[in-house]
């Protein structure tokens, strides 16, 4: 199981700039895999699918890049 994370920034005046290639990334792999639709889940955006049979989780977290892992750290706790 691999869990994709791409940091960036939520706010929509920060869309297109550098501190959003994370999300960018994310974009490009959920479009060449087909990845399911995103879906708002753990303070982000999900996506899941395979990619060479191995199961994805790919995230956009909706946090500013300073509290990005808090949608990760939900999951663990979630997990326990």
């Amino acid at each position: 199981m691999l869990l994709l994370v791409g940091l960036g920034n939520p706010n929509p005046n920060n869309s297109d700039n550098r501190h959003n290639v994370g999300f960018f990334v994310i974009d490009a792999i959920n479009e060449k895999f087909k990845l399911s639709k995103q879906k708002p889940k753990l303070k982000g955006l999900l996506t899941t699918g395979k990619i060479n049979e191995q199961k994805v989780f790919a995230i956009k977290p909706l946090t500013f890049m300073n509290n990005s892992g808090e949608g990760t750290k939900e999951e663990e706790k979630r997990k326990r």
